[in-house]
């Protein structure tokens, strides 16, 4: 077993576009890896983006830097700016109260971040994402936002995530330092097996995660490249979107093929093996059954 301690935010673009590579993490260790999720809390105030210069227009802008890694976006310019703790707080919320979907609570905000109008500090828009959460319950989730369980947890989470200071991702230019101790940056990565600790800091290739995990574990088990659709579906039911679908399916070393996974999706959805979900500029898939069908529609219209 190795822990992999997760340092992110829903707000950060960088995070959103390492989906691809996590979840070739995911496909190819399954159990082998432990994930602890650590919320950073980019901003506890909108203001604090205003006042660093950023605009609702230089954000919407600024996402098409981000298409070629292909996770879903849309360039929507937002009403205002918003800041990212009330959505941090939503996960940390959903570690205590709902372990098991934590992971997907947060990328159902960070889907409503990069693929519709939705503010991360705005409750009615945080309990929407949540929504499409199976097994949740967003209501109670927003209503504990205050609770003092949630803010020290979200507190520990804010501290781990400020301890960058002399470590390789400072070293690497991947932390930062824009409240205080220098912290790093999303979506950091630390393995860790015993008294062993390797850190991936900020953004990278799956291809550093591998390396890391060769000399970290070189036992650990490796599930080869996903083949079909059908197991993908089996092991991420729920669900992946395109340019992860392909990240999973590629060969190693071999950049993956966005076009070709699509087209075997639309040939699996047309035989019922898998629903798509449009988001953005791409669509999540999911394993067929009532509760993809249902948040079709839903989608669609928060995209516009």
């Amino acid at each position: 077993m190795v822990e992999v301690l997760h340092m992110t935010d829903p707000g950060c673009p960088w995070a959103w576009s390492a989906s691809p590579a996590h979840a070739v993490l995911r496909w190819r260790y399954g159990d082998g890896l432990r994930w602890r999720h650590v919320m950073i809390g980019l901003t506890e105030r909108a203001e604090q983006y205003e006042q660093r210069g950023y605009t609702p227009k230089m954000l919407a802008l600024g996402q098409r830097r981000f298409h070629r890694y292909g996770m879903p976006f849309a360039p929507v310019v937002k009403r205002r700016m918003a800041a990212t703790a009330p959505a941090c707080r939503a996960v940390v919320a959903t570690r205590l109260r709902f372990p098991e979907r934590e992971l997907e609570a947060l990328r159902a905000l960070q889907c409503a971040q990069f693929t519709t109008r939705s503010l991360l500090d705005e409750r009615i828009d945080i309990e929407a994402a949540l929504a499409r959460v199976d097994g949740l319950d967003p209501a109670l989730i927003v209503a504990a936002l205050e609770d003092p369980e949630v803010v020290a947890a979200y507190e520990e989470d804010r501290a781990i995530a400020r301890s960058a200071v002399g470590t390789p991702a400072e070293v690497q230019g991947r932390a930062a330092q824009t409240d205080g101790p220098v912290r790093f940056t999303a979506p950091s990565l630390v393995f860790s097996r015993g008294e062993q600790r390797f850190v991936a800091g900020g953004f990278q290739p799956v291809e550093a995660y591998d390396v890391l995990l060769a000399h970290l574990a070189p036992d650990l088990a490796r599930r080869e490249p996903a083949t079909g659709i059908a197991e993908i579906m089996a092991a991420f039911p729920d669900g992946l979107f395109t340019a992860e679908v392909a990240a999973v399916m590629a060969p190693h070393l071999t950049p993956p093929d966005v076009a070709a996974a699509e087209a075997a999706l639309i040939e699996a959805s047309a035989q019922g093996s898998c629903v798509r979900i449009g988001a953005g500029n791409s669509a999540l898939w999911r394993p067929p059954g009532d509760r993809a069908a249902r948040l079709g529609p839903r989608q669609a219209t928060t995209t516009a």
